[in-house]
């Protein structure tokens, strides 16, 4: 497993925070696995799969944070990144309140 002092590319450090938005109401659904994984390549999409899945939510959190300082997004990075996340939060055809707020959270580390 990758510790968080490891730096992740940008498109690891993506996926990983598009898999934290599906996990957010606890849920995971085929959907927005299907879609996170229609964005990026095999390997990137199950090597953050696995990163993911033993980190508790804070946990993932702090590893967003620390990743996130080290890659100098553009303003139009971000509104892709943020465009992706809205896209997995609705993919399941639910958005629900655990998925508001964790969309507020990210929002506050992204920018």
């Amino acid at each position: 497993m990758t510790s968080v002092t490891d730096h992740w590319s940008k498109r690891e450090l993506e996926v990983y925070i598009l898999l934290l938005c599906a996990l957010a109401d606890s849920n995971a659904a085929q959907a927005e696995l299907d879609l996170i994984h229609s964005k990026t390549d095999g390997p990137t999409f199950y090597k953050m799969a696995q990163e993911i899945s033993g980190d508790s939510e804070k946990k993932s959190l702090k590893k967003i944070r620390k990743n996130i300082v080290y890659h100098d997004y553009s303003i139009q990075e971000i509104g892709n990144l943020r465009r992706e996340m809205d896209e997995v939060f609705r993919a399941d055809q639910v958005y629900v309140t655990k998925e508001r707020l964790m969309n507020e959270v990210l929002q506050n580390i992204i920018y």
